[in-house]
């Protein structure tokens, strides 16, 4: 058929196609960080596939009399919810320049509690009985190593914004939360009650920060970045939740709330969701 008499017989279908390339052009641009500048709090990118999102949702709404027009509104609905999904998680892992900024500020505000929590941990597993001690010793040895590097990698990129400094980021957080996450799991597994109750509770103190710069780099990651740094997990945090401070991780949360003026407090429930979902 005649491109231009299909568009002339099917007006609606030929708008919701239009507006449905428009939403999923926007989304591939958003995910390698395309914004093509700044409008209000977001980006002209956002702008453009939320407008187009709500067009096509007025589409799909649009009353039919006839009812030969009945499938053809159903998958205009269809779409329209596969567009406003699109939209959704581009609006998940697009962010201003300026949101980057505040957010590897917020990273490097973070690393002095982090580097501290680290250092206390190393003390307190040398103050172990031995049996306890060289059960956590070898996988706390990897936070130790990691942490004064993660430091200055989250100096570096708040000073310098750009894909090789996050990539060095992405990767570093990745290993400092897997040994955390393996320390916790070794913890566990400690026989000696006092012992074990020591060695969880500082290990928890560098889990909560550890969880926390996680989520604020993944904040500035698109989803292919997220996919990627997935592909470093060998332990999940289904499998240390038991071993986790919930109430510490809520605190973390309302600190970062409150510092980047969010409208929204993630429960810990939440976070161990969304991580679940991205493969963490």
């Amino acid at each position: 058929m005649n491109p231009l008499s299909n568009i002339w017989l099917h007006p609606k279908t030929s708008a919701a196609g239009l507006l449905i390339a428009i939403v999923t052009i926007t989304s591939v641009l958003s995910t390698q960080g395309i914004t093509l500048g700044s409008v209000g709090s977001g980006s002209i990118v956002t702008l453009i596939s939320g407008l187009a999102a709500a067009l096509l949702g007025l589409l799909a709404r649009d009353p039919q009399s006839a009812a030969s027009e009945a499938g053809s509104t159903n998958k205009l609905g269809a779409w329209a919810l596969i567009a406003l999904v699109l939209s959704s998680s581009m609006a998940m892992t697009g962010c201003t320049q300026q949101q980057r900024v505040s957010v590897a500020q917020e990273i490097v505000n973070w690393t002095p509690a982090l580097v501290s929590s680290v250092d206390t941990l190393g003390g307190v597993v040398e103050m172990l009985d031995p049996a306890s001690a060289i059960i956590v010793a070898p996988v706390t040895a990897g936070i130790n190593a990691f942490a004064p590097q993660f430091e200055l990698a989250a100096k570096n990129y708040l000073a310098n914004p750009n894909q090789t400094t996050l990539a060095l980021l992405q990767s570093l957080v990745v290993q400092l939360q897997q040994n955390t996450n393996a320390s916790l799991l070794a913890a566990g597994r400690i026989v000696n009650p006092k012992s074990q109750k020591t060695a969880l509770t500082n290990i928890n103190l560098v889990a909560t920060i550890v969880n926390t710069l996680l989520g604020l780099v993944q904040s500035i990651s698109n989803r292919a970045q997220i996919a990627q740094m997935a592909l470093g997990v060998h332990v999940t945090l289904a499998q240390v939740q038991p071993y986790m401070d919930s109430d510490a991780m809520q605190a973390a949360s309302l600190r970062v709330s409150r510092d980047l003026a969010l409208n929204t407090i993630p429960t810990p429930k939440q976070f161990f969701a969304a991580e679940a979902s991205v493969g963490f």
